[in-house]
């Protein structure tokens, strides 16, 4: 992505083509709607979309183990980074507070060939 444009992008001047939100999934669930979310977008042509994930809530006191805050919010950019997703991501950034702020990922998408 040139500066010009991750500029525009962090500022929030520029609108996702597409939204999935992940709210109340759980990882499973999450990571199978993220895979068919950027590769039915990747297809489509789409090189902007907005990933919301939620900035997650704490565990109670009472929980047996300690777990992760946020588990989804963790747990995005490394799918994203991983295969089939990291052929067809080319960027991933925090999305400015209009869109979700901590609580959501911008995703550029590489072009089609």
């Amino acid at each position: 992505m040139d500066r010009r444009r991750y500029d525009k992008l962090r500022r929030g001047r520029v609108e996702p083509q597409a939204r999935l939100d992940l709210h109340g999934m759980t990882a499973d669930r999450a990571h199978g709607a993220l895979a068919a979310f950027i590769l039915g977008a990747h297809a489509a042509g789409l090189r902007l979309v907005l990933v919301i994930t939620g900035k997650g809530r704490p565990g109670g006191m009472d929980a047996l183990a300690p777990h992760r805050h946020g588990v989804l919010r963790h747990n995005v950019p490394h799918w994203l980074a991983a295969p089939p997703l990291a052929s067809k991501v080319l960027q991933v950034a925090p999305a400015h507070v209009r869109h979700g702020g901590g609580g959501a990922y911008y995703v550029y998408l590489r072009r089609l060939r």
